[in-house]
């Protein structure tokens, strides 16, 4: 029976190469000779081998040898392939093999099962029928357009398959495609340029609108989150920074200013003109303090970095630190984008603002 699944399936695998052999890198004979076969080997063609048989490829090249799960001659191994398995055991990673089983071929993402368990499956950000190098998310669904989903088109509606409109979103999480909304008052150009003409801390090639094809006034969500090796496999897969970031950020409350603490935020902002205090004037104030026994509080305790949509800055509060001044306000008014001024209505570090104008 064994035997005759497996001629089924190389069977179907040359009907399919006959009509889509040039979809994706999974159905180049140069890449799989026996394609379909590789990965549907003693599992169903609906189902597939899961991340499991992901990594039998695409993980520690010792599985590659006289592996069960494919048949002989299956596997071509190249010098270029990565071992992105190794990245799962990352302190902070995508949970995809800590949560393995929940994956279900019926689903539909972004999620609409309020009950649904949340994971990260590997055909959760590729479809490895239509994956190429050159689009990695290649085939996927996930732009919600009224109640039709349509194929993704930027590295962001993947991200926005768990992390925007997913109905079973944990309680602390927020939904990350309106943080990066084009109608908010403030937000990080993932969707489009933003709309601060003044923001003098950029680094080049990073400006707030384009001028000259140098010019990067568009980013993605990878040029933050990411492997914390650049040598190593590209993609959010894990990383030793927390929320998967390709450098370190200090969210906590006191920590000391340093290139390393805020290193992710000084891959595009100045950090000497930020302590220069050159768009906001008490800037080095609220990132150093005035001393050991009155340190500086975090970026994230004033700003969100995906956007804001209440204020400009991407200033949103994190209530944590932050608290409504003795009047129950919690704001802050801008006064003047040319000389940078405003006035912050709120509580923080026992400090009153009622207002503190800049």
């Amino acid at each position: 029976m064994k035997m005759l699944n497996f001629i089924y399936t190389l069977l179907i695998s040359t009907l399919l190469f006959s009509t889509v052999a040039n979809a994706g890198v999974h159905l180049d004979k140069n890449n799989l000779p026996l394609g379909c076969a590789t990965c549907h080997y003693k599992t169903s063609l609906k189902g597939g081998g899961g991340s499991e048989g992901c990594i039998v490829c695409h993980g520690d090249p010792q599985r590659r040898k006289g592996s069960k799960r494919m048949p002989a001659g299956a596997v071509v191994v190249k010098a270029d392939m990565k071992n992105i398995e190794a990245e799962f055991f990352k302190t902070f990673r995508h949970p995809t093999f800590d949560t393995p089983g929940r994956h279900r071929p019926t689903e539909v993402l972004p999620e609409i099962d309020t009950k649904a368990l949340r994971h990260a499956d590997c055909v959760d950000c590729h479809h490895p029928h239509y994956v190429t190098r050159e689009n990695l998310f290649a085939g996927l669904k996930g732009k919600r357009i009224v109640n039709q989903v349509t194929q993704v088109s930027r590295e962001s509606e993947v991200c926005y398959r768990c992390h925007g409109d997913s109905l079973n979103l944990p309680g602390r999480y927020t939904n990350k495609r309106i943080e990066f909304s084009l109608t908010n008052p403030s937000f990080h150009p993932v969707e489009g340029e933003g709309k601060s003409s003044t923001v003098i801390s950029l680094l080049k090639p990073y400006k707030e609108k384009k001028i000259s094809s140098s010019d990067v006034s568009v980013i993605t969500c990878g040029d933050c989150h990411g492997n914390d090796d650049s040598n190593g496999p590209k993609g959010v897969h894990g990383s030793r920074y927390r929320y998967i970031l390709k450098d370190n950020f200090d969210t906590i409350d006191g920590a000391s200013e340093s290139s390393y603490a805020y290193a992710l935020c000084y891959r595009c902002h100045s950090r000497t003109s930020i302590l220069a205090d050159e768009s906001f004037r008490y800037h080095s104030l609220h990132i150093q303090g005035r001393s050991i026994k009155n340190p500086g509080t975090s970026c994230f305790t004033c700003h969100n970095s995906h956007g804001s949509v209440e204020f400009k800055y991407l200033i949103k509060f994190n209530r944590n630190v932050v608290s409504p001044n003795s009047k129950g306000l919690l704001k802050f008014v801008e006064k003047g984008n040319a000389k940078f001024s405003g006035e912050c209505y709120l509580t923080c570090h026992g400090v009153e603002h009622n207002p503190k104008s800049y």
